[in-house]
């Protein structure tokens, strides 16, 4: 293959001038309406509740937090007037807001509305499944365990347009985490409650673009340009038109018939249209995951959880099926995800491969797994989305288990994705084929999948080694911690806590009449910074 892929967040790929097709003739100005794809429908529009990729895709491009991404992928202010530095060794951060940060419908935005969203988002009412990622505020342990109210979090409006953070210890990457932590409509919260976010038409955007035409079940809706953003003059694409396509033979006959100007091909577009220069791969900052089920008696058994990594070759499934740039997981560490402070190696690379195939050990492991559990025939079900990789994935597991484990049938279920999401954390499944993408460069957020406290630890896996290797790094800095980190992934991998298959990376076709669509490591492109030629 032909195409270049990205292994650290600085290399970015921009799509500038292209050549081709895929662009409707006389769509040249910037009223014209861009068309895009995306894989499956968000299943929420609510910052504080959203668990998925799709609902974070169109979180990211209707709102905006203190920080946020310039068009290089860089973090920047939003709506804080600057970046801040923080004092208290590094546990107190004090922002002041833009007084022209508006919502589309004109309010200002306020301290008082981060201090909403974070205070929703951290009280167990609301059941946010990521509100570890407030983790690091003060009181958020005694909140999270009903000790203390949610209006104890060390977050407070200090006036109008000064907001204060109070950290329990400094945190390398919180300028990411920052980015990350949006605003609510405190009066649209007021209003419609629990259902804030479960459709267009209650909800509130204050990024460059607002949602409109999402019912919460359709599949398609628009993003129309914020007259009241604050940086509107620079946002150069009024309308931007989604549509779910889950079929990408569909999302690719859409590009070249001109009706799409974005979408996401496959690995067989990839094979066969090596030369396209409209068509470009990166690699995400995201892993894949063979998770076995260890809540449930029959599949909660290292044997089995061994003799599954074993018997897959990771090499074969992205070279020969996937073949669209994504590359075979290593370890629990993605690649580009965190460097050595001293050497600026590449964590993944350091570490090596702690995934190899060995069908023998495989087998061996199977037949334990079959002694410890006194069967002589298995039968697994294995969960996936209902995308065309995940659906090529699950067949390529299936086989190879079945292949060499004479006594296993695995019979695969494939559904969309917010249906799949929500048997995550029902813990509702046997094998389950699913994924993680960060938003920061540091091994801990991977890593903090399989700790016992989290509340994405969906497989129900408990170590009580790694939970301490894993503890005694985060309290560390510098090399110190990045050792730390290290020696916990070794540990996970060494008793297949969870399993990594892959690194994916993902094939875009992009408009010859479209520039400034920028694509990283951690971003997808943000429409703001779009404009037609």
């Amino acid at each position: 293959m032909t195409h270049k892929f990205w292994l650290t967040v600085t290399a970015l790929l921009t799509l500038g001038p292209l050549s081709g097709c895929g662009q409707a003739s006389g769509q040249t100005n910037q009223s014209k309406t861009l068309n895009v794809t995306l894989a499956s429908e968000p299943a929420t529009a609510d910052p504080n509740k959203s668990t998925d990729t799709n609902s974070g895709s169109v979180i990211s491009q209707t709102m905006e937090g203190l920080y946020t991404y310039n068009k290089q992928g860089k973090i920047v202010a939003g709506v804080a007037t600057k970046m801040v530095k923080p004092t208290n060794h590094g546990k107190t951060y004090t922002f002041t807001l833009k007084k022209n940060a508006k919502w589309a419908n004109g309010q200002q935005v306020t301290a008082q509305d981060f201090v909403t969203s974070l205070q929703r988002w951290v009280n167990p009412k609301t059941k946010a499944q990521y509100a570890n990622l407030l983790s690091a505020f003060k009181n958020y342990s005694a909140i999270q365990t009903g000790k203390l109210p949610a209006s104890k979090l060390g977050v407070k409006a200090l006036s109008k347009t000064k907001l204060q953070f109070q950290l329990t210890k400094a945190v390398p990457y919180f300028n990411d985490l920052v980015a990350g932590y949006y605003p609510l409509n405190t009066a649209a919260v007021k209003k419609y409650g629990q259902k804030y976010g479960t459709s267009a038409a209650k909800t509130v955007s204050n990024g460059a673009y607002k949602l409109v035409g999402w019912t919460g079940s359709n599949s398609s809706w628009t993003y129309v340009k914020n007259p009241h953003y604050w940086d509107a003059s620079q946002v150069g694409i009024k309308k931007v038109k989604v549509s779910v396509t889950k079929d990408e033979s569909t999302a690719a006959n859409l590009f070249k018939s001109g009706k799409v100007q974005e979408t996401t091909v496959s690995g067989q577009y990839v094979r066969a249209n090596g030369n396209d220069n409209q068509l470009h791969t990166h690699l995400l900052g995201r892993l894949q995951y063979l998770y076995v089920n260890s809540k449930k008696t029959k599949t909660n058994s290292e044997n089995l959880r061994q003799a599954v990594s074993y018997v897959m070759n990771r090499k074969t499934l992205t070279n020969k099926i996937l073949q669209d740039g994504s590359k075979p997981a290593l370890s629990a560490i993605p690649h580009g995800d965190q460097a050595n402070p001293k050497t600026g190696q590449d964590m993944a690379t350091e570490i090596g491969n702690l995934l190899p195939t060995d069908v023998s050990k495989a087998k061996t492991y199977w037949h334990k797994y079959l002694q410890e559990t006194g069967q002589s025939k298995v039968t697994l079900n294995l969960l996936t989305d209902d995308t065309d990789d995940d659906k090529h994935v699950g067949t390529y597991l299936q086989s190879v288990m079945q292949k060499n484990f004479k006594e296993l049938t695995v019979n695969i279920t494939s559904i969309p994705h917010a249906q799949h999401v929500a048997r995550d954390f029902a813990g509702n499944f046997e094998l389950n084929l699913t994924g993680w993408s960060t938003n920061w460069l540091d091994a801990s957020d991977f890593l903090s999948l399989a700790a016992k406290t989290n509340t994405v630890n969906f497989t129900g896996w408990n170590d009580s080694k790694f939970n301490q290797l894993l503890n005694q790094a985060n309290n560390k800095t510098g090399l110190a911690r990045y050792n730390g980190l290290m020696a916990a992934d070794k540990r996970l991998m060494s008793v297949k806590g969870y399993i990594p298959v892959y690194q994916p990376a993902e094939a875009k076709l992009t408009s010859k009449n479209v520039t400034g669509l920028t694509y990283s490591l951690l971003h997808e492109a943000q429409y703001k910074y779009a404009a037609w030629k």
